[in-house]
């Protein structure tokens, strides 16, 4: 019973995380651009490591929703602006690991913030931490279902982008970079390849199994809590997709 009692948080804010970045995933995967969440991840990650590095982590949330912000509009410009617009987008991303890693180089803990950074451990999510994140992805999810599909234009492409760093902003203090990009890709990855069910209804039951079965693992197996999401939510969509694409082949070979 106090178990449950302990780690109920962290179970609820597992399939948060999931329930919110999916609905980003999909729309990034058609889009083609999928290293966008991992580029505004890391920006926003640079907020986090000047917080933390010079400022005794006062300012985190205002820093790193500025840098997440920034980057997001600047992708928002880039998507229409800018040619082979995933090469910037990788470019803005080594920008941002490579500033993350010169901030800590001042710091005497530098490679455990940045691991912190890269994959954190949601294991012990207290409730009050879960009220706050819920607080943010709600609304989030209700701008992105009804207003975001009635613009056009640039106004839509600053909504989609905007929205999505306000979610890394609360993702990446939480739950680390690499973990929300795994959330986003991998679950949407899945859901798309499959053509039966509605694709963001199979990733959000995707990743909601494959986040609880990592966190499960982790707990009983003392794992590290954040590379056992990254790990299993990525192999199980490998192994998805591959089945998919194996079972098609055989199909088509045998019409």
């Amino acid at each position: 019973m106090q178990i449950i009692e302990l780690l109920w948080p962290a179970f609820v804010l597992a399939i948060l995380l999931v329930y919110i970045h999916t609905i980003f995933g999909v729309e990034i995967i058609r889009r083609g651009v999928i290293f966008t969440d991992l580029a505004i991840g890391q920006v926003a990650a640079i907020g986090m490591a000047l917080s933390v590095a010079f400022l005794d982590g006062a300012y985190q949330t205002a820093l790193t929703l500025a840098f997440a912000v920034s980057a997001a509009i600047i992708i928002a410009w880039a998507t229409k602006n800018v040619k082979n617009v995933e090469a910037f987008i990788g470019l803005l991303y080594a920008l941002g690991i490579s500033s993350i890693m010169l901030v800590l180089a001042k710091s005497a803990e530098g490679m455990e913030l940045f691991s912190k950074l890269s994959a954190a451990d949601i294991l012990f999510t207290s409730s009050d931490e879960l009220y706050k994140d819920a607080a943010i992805y709600i609304p989030i999810s209700l701008v992105m279902f009804f207003l975001y599909p009635r613009t056009k234009g640039i106004a839509k492409e600053l909504i989609f982008f905007i929205m999505l760093a306000f979610t890394v902003t609360s993702s990446v203090q939480s739950a680390g970079v690499l973990v929300v990009f795994a959330l986003l890709i991998a679950p949407a990855y899945a859901g798309i390849v499959q053509k039966k069910f509605n694709p963001l209804y199979f990733a959000w039951m995707f990743g909601s199994l494959s986040i609880v079965i990592a966190l499960y693992g982790s707990y009983n197996l003392d794992l590290p809590t954040g590379y056992s999401i990254i790990f299993v939510t990525v192999l199980f969509s490998l192994l998805f997709v591959v089945y998919k694409n194996v079972r098609s082949n055989l199909s088509q070979k045998l019409q």
